[in-house]
Order: structure tokens, then C-alpha cells, then sequence
């Protein structure tokens, strides 16, 4: 009687190792599978061009751009006086065809204008010209 417990006994040793293996195994797979990006569609992806903007600067002062979504306000960066310049509008603006106005904030002047609203989507390039009298 003796050997059959010790025999029932190894038995469930064996089996709960079995269980504990299967486990870790699973764990191990899920985790894995977690990890693991799909590179398919990652490769058939067309990577969207930069929606940008330029800025002819027609006017001797410098400007510091800025692009407004609703009441969002983002700055481009510094147009410099009677250049042009080009900035990246941030991917996080752009949803689709998108609403968005831009102002030109001369450094050193009050004077603050804004274009009118006009509709962007990503990949466009929006011209901006501030004309000699701003």
C-alpha cells in the first residue's frame, strides 16, 4: 500500500510540473506575441509627407509664426524679415481635412494679424505671405 501512495504521489509531482511547464510556456508565447509588431502592415504603410508651411516674409521685421486649431495655438517658429521659410504644421494638429488658422507675430511691433480659416489636410504645403506693410 505504501508503494501506491509514493506512486500517486510522484504522479501529481509529475503532473503539476506539467501544469507549471505549460504555464510558463503559455505565458511566454503571449508575451511574445504581445511583443511582436504586425511588420505586414507596418511595410504596406505609405509614410504621409509633412504637412508643411511656407512663409514669404515680405516685411523687414522678423515674425514668429503660429498655427491656431479651434482655440489651440502652436508656434511654427521665426520667419526672418524679407526671407521665406518653411515649417513643419505638427502631424498632431492634422486629422484629416482640418480647419486652421495662422498668425504672424512681428517681433517688435503690437500689430498681430491672422489669416482666415482655411481647410488643410496632411501632405499640403499652405503659403503664407505677409506683404511689406505688416
Amino acid at each position: 500500500m505504501q508503494n501506491v501512495i509514493g506512486v500517486l504521489r510522484i504522479a501529481g509531482a509529475a503532473r503539476i510540473s506539467r501544469i507549471a511547464m505549460l504555464s510558463s510556456l503559455m505565458a511566454t508565447l503571449m508575451l511574445g506575441a504581445g511583443c511582436s509588431g504586425n511588420s505586414k502592415e507596418d511595410q504596406e504603410a505609405e509614410p504621409v509627407a509633412a504637412t508643411m508651411v511656407k512663409v514669404q516674409n515680405q516685411a523687414f521685421l522678423d515674425m514668429t509664426i503660429y498655427v491656431y486649431r479651434s482655440s489651440q495655438r502652436v508656434r511654427l517658429g521665426v520667419a526672418n524679415g524679407n526671407s521665406t521659410s518653411r515649417f513643419v504644421i505638427p502631424p498632431n494638429l492634422i486629422f484629416g481635412s482640418t480647419p486652421l488658422r495662422f498668425q504672424a507675430d512681428p517681433i517688435g511691433r503690437n500689430r498681430q494679424p491672422v489669416s482666415q480659416e482655411i481647410t488643410v489636410s496632411p501632405g499640403d504645403e499652405v503659403v503664407l505671405t505677409i506683404p511689406p506693410t505688416a
